[in-house]
């Protein structure tokens, strides 16, 4: 069996400031986006920020999980499934299973925050 790719420390702060970026471009409903780090794993989620008169109340949701492949323009993508509160290996809207950051995280955001022109 081969080796796990690993992340080098470049990659996960080029991977958060990507996806931080296009989050505050195409997603302005997500307040943040977060990152974790497992094996060649990385699980995405978006922080959604509500207020109530004066009181904030921040939601996590879980969006996606990204492979790392050794490359970091593209990523092995799974979706969260919370029917199942698991990841699914997933396709793209380009048919592949494999991307940009940036389309898995529109792919992810245009399900859990409904919008789905993010597919199109």
């Amino acid at each position: 069996m081969g080796a796990v790719p690993t992340f080098p420390s470049s990659t996960k702060t080029s991977l958060q400031q990507r996806l931080s970026t296009h989050a505050a471009d195409r997603w302005p409903a997500l307040s943040e986006v977060k990152v974790r780090f497992r094996g060649a794993f990385a699980y995405v989620d978006g922080v959604v920020t509500q207020d109530h008169d004066d009181d904030c109340e921040q939601e996590v949701l879980p969006l996606c999980r990204l492979r790392y492949t050794g490359s970091a323009h593209d990523w092995g993508f799974a979706i969260y499934r919370a029917s199942h509160d698991d990841y699914q290996d997933s396709f793209l809207p380009t048919g592949l299973p494999f991307g940009s950051c940036q389309d898995a995280l529109d792919t992810a955001c245009g399900l859990y925050l409904g919008d789905p022109t993010a597919w199109s």
